[in-house]
Parts: C-alpha cells; sequence; structure tokens
C-alpha cells in the first residue's frame, strides 16, 4: 500500500499547483480548494500567508497520469 504525499500539481496548475496538490491528496474537486482558498484571502489575507508558505514549502508532485 502506497502512502499518499501531500504536493504541489505539476499537471493542473493555475499559479504554483498548491490547490490542486492539495485537492489531489484529499481526493477531492480542485475548484473547491481555489473557493475555499479564495474565501480564506479575504478574512484577513491567511489564505495568501498560507498559499505562499505552501508554496515554497512543498515539493512538486511527479507527472503522470
Amino acid at each position: 500500500m502506497e502512502r499518499k504525499k501531500l504536493c504541489k500539481s505539476v499537471n493542473d496548475k493555475k499559479i504554483f499547483g498548491v490547490c490542486a496538490g492539495v485537492a489531489d491528496y484529499f481526493n477531492i474537486d480542485p475548484t473547491i480548494v481555489r473557493v475555499i482558498w479564495g474565501v480564506l484571502a479575504f478574512a484577513y489575507g491567511t489564505g495568501v500567508i498560507a498559499y505562499l508558505v505552501a508554496a515554497f514549502v512543498l515539493p512538486d508532485g511527479q507527472t503522470g497520469a
């Protein structure tokens, strides 16, 4: 059994691929994660800070299907 690993998406990225990577980890639609992150961005900027931290901390994911 292979463990899931949280990483940025290489195939489905809009800016850095963080939202698509998180959505892949939790097996949900990336649009839902992007909407949640957008709402958090308007809540005192916490979404922006969290996104930037994740963009620089998370490793790039594997390419492939």
